[in-house]
């Protein structure tokens, strides 16, 4: 029996996926229907299909033409187009789909494969980012790449994008022993002529971090390796400075005892004006990573990321599950907002850094647009196909120490400028006049190795003037990664 299709849209895409469903699909689909909010549209025939309506209007046109399914063929929609969709799909209660974006459609027509689930990118509001593939793999073709942090989820996906191509060797660097021995089976079966070599090995162990670095002798090293938690750091600020600041100068001094080209850090956006130890850290390793400049012929690049949809610990994955448990959702703040990207266009942007970086650089994605995470969750509950605060409650829990009401992507200061690339800009870190980054690194080092909180607080507050650091807490933080 076929499937009768609603099509949300009416235009170039909406006409396409009529086609393919009746070159293609035989009697596997009827279309019951097209919706289209240009009311030139309503009441006409599209490729032999009534327009039946607005697109504010499936509950009705589902109900009256019998529709199985929706498909949203809207390559240009933004994020509240589809957050209406959604929320009209599930009061209906019928299945929705959607077609790629603009960019996909660019590359050939609408395919019945291409068809899929709406995930939380396409909630984004944006389209994912694009990278010349043919450009960075012609740059790493025959290379050694050191991934430090590979065991975790931008550290892993990184490997997962590059061992494509055809490197010489990749180097999987971490402490956690599960996690890299997971990563490793998984690019042996991805890419079996790659030469995949794991190291257990911590980047606070300056001594062993270079044996291991001049012994790989990689031209890359994407550094990956990094505490992230901001409520954790608050509380742990001695962890912070080790991890990120003592950790990230030991990778800078191993790249350049081994030779190596590139080093990438991945930054963050909390390290703008800084409200907690987290940012502040990477604050201060972007600043360590603009100084090692000029020393040597190893350039030093940073990359500073929004919240990444779907890594290890953010806060996609903690709603789903609660979502799944049942609820409450819980969000810090009814207004706190945050930049998002999606894990692979992190990892690329990383990898494109390491190709176009002079040395000096943070490079940053445009994200658009800040999204209130109070709405992302909501929007997260509709795709689960339940009804916000009915079904599912979301429940707002107060800011936690460190973090901010919103994020920015440019410091005081700082000026941004496009690039090569349309979707990238670049900035370059500003210390402060006299920084020292020898000094402030043992004064810090020596403040977490006796466990000195308040003082590593203090010192921060004089190496980054816009930050804004509080006393900390000295229990972790219930909640979830901000």
């Amino acid at each position: 029996m076929a499937r009768r299709v609603l099509i949300v849209g009416a235009g170039a895409a909406g006409r396409m996926l009529l086609q393919e469903m009746r070159t293609r699909a035989g009697e596997a689909y009827e279309v019951a229907g097209l919706l289209d909010d240009d009311p030139k549209l309503q009441g006409t025939k599209v490729e032999g299909a009534l327009v039946v309506g607005g697109c504010d209007a499936i509950a009705a046109a589902v109900a009256r033409h019998g529709a199985d399914e929706v498909i949203v063929a809207v390559p240009t929609a933004g994020r509240a187009f589809v957050r209406r969709v959604v929320a009209q799909c599930r009061d209906a209660r019928v299945p929705f789909r959607i077609v790629p974006g603009m960019l996909e459609i660019i590359k050939g027509p609408v395919r019945l494969e291409q068809i899929r689930d709406v995930r939380p990118d396409d909630l984004l509001g944006r389209e994912s980012a694009e990278f010349d593939e043919t450009a960075i793999g012609a740059g790493l073709a025959g290379r050694r790449v050191l991934v430090t942090g590979a065991g975790g989820s931008i550290g892993g996906e990184i490997c997962r994008q590059i061992a494509r191509f055809e490197l010489d060797r990749l180097v999987l660097l971490g402490r956690g022993e599960n996690q890299i021995y997971e990563i490793e089976r998984e690019l042996r079966g991805l890419a079996p002529a790659l030469r995949v070599d794991a190291v257990i090995a911590d980047i606070r162990d300056a001594r062993a971090l270079e044996r291991v670095l001049v012994g790989a002798a990689p031209h890359f090293v994407y550094h990956a390796a990094a505490h992230k938690h901001v409520h954790y750091m608050e509380a742990f600020p001695e962890e912070a400075v080790k991890n990120n600041v003592v950790g990230t100068r030991n990778v800078i001094a191993a790249a350049r005892a081994a030779g190596a080209q590139r080093v990438v850090m991945l930054s963050t956006d909390k390290a703008v004006d800084p409200s907690g130890v987290m940012g502040a850290t990477k604050r201060v390793a972007e600043y360590l990573m603009a100084d090692a400049n000029g020393e040597g012929g190893t350039r030093f690049i940073s990359v500073r990321f929004g919240n990444v949809l779907a890594s290890r610990g953010s806060v996609l994955p903690l709603f789903v599950r609660q979502i799944q448990a049942g609820g409450p959702v819980t969000v810090s703040h009814k207004e706190a907002s945050r930049f998002f990207m999606s894990l692979r266009e992190a990892c690329m942007l990383v990898v494109h850094a390491s190709m176009m970086g002079d040395g000096g650089e943070v490079f940053i994605l445009r994200m658009g647009e800040p999204i209130r995470i109070a709405e992302l969750a909501r929007d997260l509950i509709a795709l689960h196909g339940l009804r916000p605060d009915i079904d599912v409650d979301v429940e707002i829990t107060g800011l936690r120490p460190g973090e901010k009401l919103h994020e920015a992507l440019v410091a005081a200061g700082e000026e941004a400028v496009s690039s090569a690339h349309p979707q990238i800009l670049v900035a370059r870190p500003r210390p402060p006049a006299g920084f020292d980054a020898r000094a402030v690194v043992a004064e810090l080092e020596g403040l977490a190795e006796a466990g000195d909180g308040a003082g590593i607080r203090r010192c921060l507050g004089r190496v980054i003037p816009q930050a804004s650091l509080g006393a900390g807490t000295s229990e972790p933080v219930e909640g979830g990664p901000s």
